[in-house]
């Protein structure tokens, strides 16, 4: 397993906030916690933008990826609206997830609460060039369901 060396800076009052924190050995993201002053309530179909009180340096050729909780989204149906949100390596804003709730009751968020998960990923660079012929495939154009159920 590859390690990389993440720098982070807390944000003034979030000392008592973990940093992101891996919760079991083998899990490949990290829990990212709620940095609000008072609780946050969510209602259904609301999004609300919830900060994680700190700053971090990504080497550059990696980008961070904030994604749902499967426990939120199960029992709560609270989600990340754009999953997955991209952190890029040239970033140096606090984190900050955009959560909306899809579910039926409101959801309060807590200083604290486990709100989303953060992966690490190597970026690959593409370089694009113009053809005027593209190979040609089994599937060629069809898409959106055209297999069937």
């Amino acid at each position: 397993m590859k390690k990389v060396i993440i720098k982070i800076k807390k944000i003034k009052g979030c000392e008592d906030l973990p940093l992101p924190s891996y919760m079991t050995p083998s899990s490949s993201g990290m829990d990212l916690f709620a940095a609000v002053g008072d609780e946050v309530m969510i209602k259904p179909g609301e999004i609300k933008l919830i900060p994680c009180g700190f700053m971090m340096e990504l080497p550059e050729g990696y980008e961070a990826q904030i994604r749902p909780r499967s426990g939120l989204a199960l029992k709560y149906g609270i989600t990340v609206l754009n999953s997955p949100g991209t952190i890029d390596a040239d970033y140096r804003g606090e984190v900050k997830v955009i959560l909306i709730n899809h579910g039926k009751h409101d959801f309060t968020v807590k200083r604290g609460d486990r709100i989303a998960q953060m992966v690490l990923s190597e970026v690959i660079k593409a370089e694009f060039i113009e053809a005027e012929v593209l190979e040609i495939t089994e599937r060629g154009k069809g898409g959106f369901g055209h297999t069937g159920i």
